[in-house]
């Protein structure tokens, strides 16, 4: 849903008066409202959960949050302000500027994004930005398999991607369906599977 007739710069997204709470991202210089169904919202919580129990559990320096806006660039130089579902940033990062309200400019260390009816967001153009920012790990969770069948096979079948930042800054793919245990950078010891993840 979008809620601006102008379009604003990244800073002006950064002090709008929202009409209401919720999750809003700048799209191309329009303020978008995020609405999710509660399934999606369970699957978020039940991946933000498990990542929080990860960092309690080894002591990691990591914070885990739904909260987190991140300025991201389009390729043509535009800024973007992006909402993962579920984002993991360095701690040290987090503590750095607590009385902060703005985005990060600095890469996350993890974002997970879950598919929703405007697929190729997340498939095409967050999948560019979040690479050009240098986000380590970028999860795609498509339970529903609405991404097109160069994705997730024909016939389509539900995945988790798991993309992974290389020495020359490209991501590099690594798919997960059923019963597959999911293989993370950031959490090495992670123990769930994709049938874990979508039963949330």
């Amino acid at each position: 849903m979008t809620l601006t007739k102008n379009r604003l710069t990244f800073d002006q997204f950064l002090n709008y008066d929202f009409p209401e709470e919720g999750r809003y991202e700048l799209v191309n210089g329009e303020i978008m409202r995020i609405q999710a169904t509660r399934k999606h919202d369970n699957v978020a919580e039940f991946i933000t959960d498990t990542f929080k129990l990860e960092v309690k559990r080894l002591n990691l320096n990591y914070r885990v949050s739904g909260r987190i806006t991140i300025r991201t660039l389009r390729k043509n130089g535009k800024e973007q302000g992006r909402v993962p579902d579920v984002s993991v940033v360095d701690k040290n990062l987090w503590d750095a500027n607590l009385s902060a309200y703005t985005a990060f400019v600095e890469p996350l260390q993890l974002a997970v994004e879950i598919v929703s009816t405007n697929w190729e967001d997340d498939y095409i153009d967050k999948f560019e930005e979040y690479q050009m920012l240098g986000i380590s790990e970028y999860w795609i969770v498509d339970y529903l398999a609405i991404g097109s069948r160069d994705y997730l096979g024909n016939p389509k079948e539900p995945k988790i991607f798991v993309y992974l930042l290389n020495d020359q800054g490209i991501y590099e793919v690594n798919s997960y369906k059923g019963t597959d245990k999911i293989i993370s950078r950031t959490f090495p010891e992670l123990n769930i599977t994709v049938d874990q993840v979508f039963a949330a």
